[in-house]
């Protein structure tokens, strides 16, 4: 309206200024001068009230009227000379045509004006925030429509669609912090502590948290922040050249969310056979006839047969294929309707739910690490986890670990992290909350730790317990039937700590004695039996499955514990899933109009993909993808996005858009650490991991039938091949995309930066709306508006 106001201004004083040229040439012309100013009177209403719109064609044509008779007038003789005539028509005429052609550029801006208060009422909470170097636009006052202004409707069809904020803070930081911790990477976190070092580990995942943890997990904030859209969108604006690595992204979360619905699924299925009594997998089922054991159960533990047997079905060896199993169907599709409720009914209900997942397993959790420090050999495993090993800082492969626990622990490369972080306002100073995040993800992964060790002490002793049992009915077998010597006969009695009651019993047989005992019957060895914990999400899943077992109340527990696991997985797919969304709504512009139908079909799309790892072998597959696939784009992304704002953006300059933005300086050692530490950790992080796998067997764990054993099986050739094949596929985009700005002439650095981003999903409601063809060449106010009644896109 500022710019309707100085315009009036401006045509009235050029219509006072051609009113004293007309009255010079022609005297006539003063009589009719009152419908002039009658056409004036009508243009300074126009921004006073749209009612008064339609009598503007009605003064504007009484203007033309009079008009006509000045220039009658003239053509009479004893007039003025020919040229003075036509100097004062063609002044005349073009003044009345300009203020025809306003008449009608106000009335489309009161249209346009209209549609902008309509959409603004939508938001809770609407206020302005200038970008950088535009002045602040005034809240619009409420007007209504006319009858006879209508907006064309394809022209409504081009309204910038807004995009959703988060309620508050709190619940965008629940948001990451959710997506952040997820089962896969707290069990990698133990797993590596274990095994890497025990402490020595943790002051190096600390220390790399702090090195590049932070600093990335900073860029991808404030990208999406500053440009508020998704992974794709974002890497094109900031380096067109590099804007590969979002389709990257969007292929590798796609591919990622596949298998981690299907274990979303296992967990449904044990959650539901839960409340039986006794669990299944705590003792073997009897055959149809009731004589006896399944005789595949019997010969290795019930938690095993049930896992490998009744859950998965799996097959003997990964070339064994067969159809999706039946039972996981039905929880498969159950997993994507409910990941489906949680994100269709806009992103107030799904702060609300992350609220509610987040808090529940953090409580979840605290029950659990109290109720485990209590069992027995929770102690043993206790001690495993305070031990530290000064050589493994010197140690490479502990250090590849942790570089690689870092960027898993916190979800980099995604996209996930980008686009959470689209839907906060701009004043949310990104620094702070990435600390904030990575810290409580740590404070997480810390608050498990031992809860994981302390069940594993107790699982480990109790299966010491079993066997040193087993063996003791062994021998006394062996003893009556005359095979071993009286001497040999073991104590029968093993009430209260089994263990102990045969290790003692055993050191006190003379050596001979030991080594004919050791020939029929298997030493029982805690260390060992600890020791044998393996890095596979599997055996986590069946580790603390079986410790459950083990503990009075095993119904109520093992609930609990398939909640938390699935408060927490669906926590981090959430997460997933706006990133999959918001990235495919930058590809296809076009179903951004019908965001509830489009984020079905994904779904959709999702469960029928995800029965290709519910098929026998699926298992193997899944561990092919998670253990050896995974990491490898994840480390060539997050190096793409570093040096998309170190060379094409320049961090210097990045900070400086930043500071603008929240009004305030940024530390320079974080635009240090883009500039030349990160480039050179990332690159040797992805050196040093190429190399390891080369070296590396690539096996798995199968399922033996005929032994009911797991054994380790390398996998094929096409495996491998398999492998490759997709690493290449994904990281592919980026030399396209490259090639593509290169032989278009596109420029490497961004032309738009500095501008405000125009996009039809990432642009916040403004105090003035344009149309898309129109806003191409137009720098538009930007304004923080919260909006909640759209699904999460």
């Amino acid at each position: 309206m500022i710019l309707a106001c100085s315009l009036i201004e401006h045509l009235k004083s050029q219509q006072q200024i051609r009113v004293v040229e007309a009255q010079r040439t022609e005297r006539k012309v003063a009589p009719d001068m009152r419908s002039t100013h009658k056409i004036k009177s009508s243009i300074v209403k126009v921004g006073a009230a749209p009612e008064i719109l339609p009598e503007m064609t009605t003064e504007a044509q009484a203007s033309g009227t009079s008009l006509a008779k000045v220039s009658s007038a003239e053509s009479s003789p004893g007039g003025h000379s020919l040229e003075d005539k036509s100097t004062a028509t063609w002044s005349l005429t073009a003044w009345v045509s300009e203020v025809q052609a306003f008449e009608a550029r106000a009335t489309r801006a009161q249209a346009w004006e209209t549609q902008a208060f309509e959409a603004q009422s939508r938001a809770s909470h609407p206020k302005a925030t200038p970008v950088m170097g535009a002045e602040a636009a005034p809240i619009l006052r409420q007007r209504f429509l006319p009858e006879k202004v209508q907006v064309p409707e394809e022209e409504k069809n081009e309204v910038l669609i807004t995009r959703p904020f988060w309620s508050n803070k709190a619940e965008y930081l629940l948001a990451q912090i959710g997506y952040t911790v997820r089962p896969a990477s707290l069990w990698s976190f133990c797993y590596l502590w274990l095994h890497s070092g025990g402490g020595s580990f943790l002051i190096i995942y600390i220390f790399l948290l702090f090195l590049i943890g932070i600093p990335l997990l900073f860029l991808e904030m404030a990208a999406g922040q500053r440009m508020r859209q998704g992974s794709i969108g974002v890497w094109k604006v900031i380096s067109p050249w590099i804007g590969g690595i979002g389709y990257t992204s969007l292929m590798v979360c796609f591919i990622n969310t596949l298998f981690l619905n299907v274990i979303t699924s296992w967990i449904l299925f044990y959650l539901s056979q839960s409340f039986q009594y006794p669990v299944p997998w705590e003792k073997c089922p009897l055959l149809e006839n009731a004589s006896g054991f399944d005789p595949e159960c019997a010969r290795t533990t019930p938690s095993l047969y049930f896992w490998y047997r009744m859950t998965l079905k799996a097959s003997d060896r990964i070339e064994d294929n067969g159809p999706p199993v039946f039972s996981l169907c039905l929880p498969l599709f159950m997993s994507v309707c409910l990941l489906g409720a949680f994100v269709l009914n806009g992103l107030k209900w799904t702060g609300k739910v992350i609220c509610v997942l987040v808090s529940t397993s953090g409580l979840i959790m605290l029950c659990f690490v109290v109720r485990s420090i209590m069992l027995e050999g929770a102690v043993f495993g206790l001690q495993h986890m305070t031990i530290v090993k000064i050589s493994a800082i010197y140690n490479m492969n502990v250090w590849r670990g942790a570089g690689n626990q870092v960027l898993r622990s916190l979800g980099l490369g995604f996209g996930s992290i980008v686009s959470i972080a689209s839907h906060i306002q701009s004043s949310s100073s990104c620094l702070s909350d990435a600390v904030i995040v990575a810290l409580a993800n740590l404070i997480f992964m810390m608050l498990v730790t031992p809860f994981v060790f302390s069940i594993l002490g107790f699982w480990a002793t109790q299966l010491t317990h079993r066997c040193n049992e087993k063996n003791t009915e062994t021998l006394l077998k062996l003893v009556n039937m005359g095979i071993l010597p009286p001497e040999a006969q073991p104590p029968q009695n093993l009430i209260g700590n089994p263990t102990s009651i045969f290790t003692s019993w055993f050191n006190s047989l003379s050596n001979p004695i030991k080594k004919e005992v050791l020939s029929h019957v298997a030493e029982c060895n805690l260390e060992e039996q600890f020791l044998q914990i393996q890095g596979s999400t599997n055996f986590a899943f069946l580790a603390f499955i079986e410790a459950m077992s083990f503990i009075p109340g095993s119904v109520f527990w093992s609930f609990l514990f398939f909640v938390m696991l699935l408060n927490l997985e669906m926590s981090a797919m959430i997460g997933i899933m706006d990133s999959i969304i918001t990235s495919l709504q930058d590809i296809f512009i076009s179903v951004q109009k019908y965001t509830k139908l489009f984020t079905v079909v994904v779904l959709m799309l999702m469960f029928l993909c995800g029965l290709f790892f519910i098929r026998p072998s699926g298992s193997y597959y899944i561990r092919l993808l998670s253990d050896y696939w995974t990491i490898l784009p994840i480390i060539i992304v997050v190096m793409f996005e570093n040096l998309a704002v170190k060379w094409a953006r320049e961090a210097n300059s990045f900070f400086a858009d930043m500071a603008n933005l929240w009004g305030h300086p940024m530390y320079s050692i974080i635009c240090w650490l883009w500039s030349c530490l990160i480039p050179v950790v990332l690159l040797a992080l992805s050196v040093t991991t190429v190399f390891q796998l080369s070296l590396k067997n690539v096996t798995y764990l199968a399922w033996d039938s005929s032994t009911s054993k797991e054994t380790v099986q390398q996998y094929p050739s096409w495996g491998l091949f398999t492998l490759v094949s997709f690493l290449l596929i994904v990281i592919l985009p980026i030399p396209i995309y490259f090639v593509y700005c290169f032989t278009h002439g596109i420029p490497f650095n961004s032309t738009s930066w500095d501008k405000p981003v125009i996009s039809s999903k990432s642009l916040p409601l403004s105090f003035q709306l344009t149309p898309i063809k129109e806003v191409e060449n137009e720098e538009i106010l930007q304004g923080d508006t919260e909006i909640a009644d759209q699904p999460v896109v």
